[in-house]
């Protein structure tokens, strides 16, 4: 039998798998909403980097971040309550980092999709970049 290292038990896997599946619902929403899926789970290079979990693009041009955040339980004020000060800023530094490609800089908006109980909950501009 195999030994596993730190971290790859089998409840990491159902972790990995359980925010994929927030992301393809988050996904699959937002596609029908009409907007374009530019990049699946950006991340930025260097250690401890900032990701983010979709990069749409709406039908006006503008590029549109999206954090997909799922909690089983509403504990400690549920999904859309982890995303304090600190993930916002990283989310913003990453943002940043992408939109470095881009000749004309975009209009620009952070969302954010909750995953808790019934089915997503799609908050537009959720943040701002300040």
């Amino acid at each position: 039998m195999p030994m596993l290292q730190q971290g790859q038990g089998k409840g990491r896997r159902s972790t990995k798998a359980r925010g994929d599946a927030a992301e393809d619902a988050a996904l699959d929403m937002l596609q029908a909403s009409g907007l374009r899926l530019l990049v699946r789970n950006y991340r930025m290079p260097g250690r401890g980097a900032a990701e983010i979990d979709l990069v749409m693009q709406a039908a006006d041009g503008t590029v549109v971040f999206v954090e997909v955040r799922q909690r089983s339980r509403i504990d400690h004020g549920g999904a859309g309550a982890s995303i304090g000060a600190a993930k916002r800023a990283r989310i913003v530094r990453a943002a940043q980092h992408y939109l470095l490609r881009w000749q004309r800089l975009p209009p620009v908006r952070f969302d954010v999709v909750l995953l808790e109980g019934a089915g997503p909950v799609w908050l537009p501009a959720a943040f701002d970049a300040a």
